[in-house]
This record gives C-alpha cells, sequence and structure tokens, in this order.
C-alpha cells in the first residue's frame, strides 16, 4: 500500500483500483488505532471511522 501523505499523526494510502472488496478508487486513512477507507470519486466513507478532533 502505498503512502502517499503524513501529516499530524494521520497517514493516507491511495489505492487506485481494487476489484477484490472495494472495486473503486479509494484512499485509506490511519490515525493511532482508527482506520477508515474513502471514495475518491463519491467522496463517501466506505469503511471504518476517524475521530472528528
Amino acid at each position: 500500500m502505498p503512502t502517499i501523505l503524513m501529516f499530524y499523526g494521520i497517514i493516507i494510502y491511495m489505492f487506485f483500483y481494487d476489484n477484490k472488496k472495494h472495486k473503486l478508487p479509494h484512499i485509506h486513512a490511519s490515525y493511532g488505532d482508527d482506520n477508515a477507507v474513502f471514495s475518491i470519486e463519491e467522496e463517501e466513507i466506505l469503511e471504518g471511522t476517524l475521530p472528528k478532533n
């Protein structure tokens, strides 16, 4: 999983196409023990959560 950005303890990984699980371009974000997957095109959370602050 290629890391594309790291800031304030948040790490962003990018997948252009994953035909096994999400089937669309998306990014993975992790912050501590929290993880979330975001759709790039629809700009919505596909899976997981991140803290609001």
